[in-house]
Parts: structure tokens; sequence; C-alpha cells
């Protein structure tokens, strides 16, 4: 991947967060922006990052569904990145889908909890991914076209 690529972080705060800051090899030399929950975790861990607060809360709710596809439109027009990269929770939704839109590439991390089900998430964005990316070989039949690397944990 080059490095001049510009790269969308999107997730919830919590686990989610923690998950793909796990993954700062990869994105630590890309120009990237952060959007998630504004909440303490997100500004503590991602206070030197640039970051755009995303509403919550977002599971199952239509409303948060429609603000942030308003947001995504208005963050992504802006900021027009290469790649967007989540592993959840529901804020990944209208991102990714306004994000392909946009000609972006995606690449979703199903959450490691989930081993023989599909997340709301991961199955609403499985159809539209570049690279669907699971971190158990039982997931595989959940979602057969993903791309097993193991725990990032």
């Amino acid at each position: 991947m080059k490095k001049d690529i510009k790269v969308c972080l999107v997730c919830s705060s919590g686990g989610h967060l923690t998950h793909l800051y796990m993954l700062k090899p990869f994105w630590q030399d890309k120009e990237r922006f952060w959007v998630t929950f504004d909440k303490e975790d997100a500004r503590s861990l991602l206070e030197e990052e640039r970051m755009y607060p995303c509403y919550f809360p977002s599971n199952r709710s239509l409303k948060a569904l429609i603000i942030n596809t308003y947001r995504a439109f208005k963050v992504l027009s802006r900021e027009k990145p290469e790649l967007i990269v989540s592993c959840g929770a529901a804020v990944a939704v209208p991102f990714f889908y306004v994000g392909k839109l946009f000609g972006a590439k995606l690449i979703y991390i199903e959450v490691y909890d989930r081993i023989n089900s599909s997340s709301l998430t991961g199955k609403l964005v499985y159809p539209i991914t570049d690279k669907f990316i699971v971190q158990w070989e039982e997931q595989k039949k959940v979602y057969p076209k993903a791309v097993n690397l193991g725990s990032i944990f």
C-alpha cells in the first residue's frame, strides 16, 4: 500500500476504537483522520489525531443513521480519502456506503468476538467492501469471500 494514501478510520468508541488503534503500524505513516464518538476515551486516545465526531448512540437507530449519513457526505466530500477502514460498529455503515459513492476503497475487519455469526454491521457492509477481514477461520463460513489475517489482539 502506498504511503501517501489518505485513510479514514471510522468506528465507535470503546473496544472498536481500541481495535483500530492497535493497527497503528499500518496507519501511522499515512495521512489520516478519524470518525468516532466524541467521548472521553476517544478524545484521550486521539488527542494528537484529526477527529470528526459522529452522532451516538448509533446502534439500531434510524435517527443516528440519517444524521451520520449527512455527516458522512460532509466529511468525505471535504477529506476525499482513498481508503476507509473500520471494525464497526453502526457508524461504519453510512461512511462505507457514502465512501463507495465517492470511489474510496473499503476495508472492514469483523470483530474478534464473532466466531460463528455475523455482526449487523458486518452483514450490512459485506456486499460492498473491497476487502473483508476476519480473525478466525470459522468466520469464513459466515463470510465466504473474507480473508483471515488472524487476531489483531
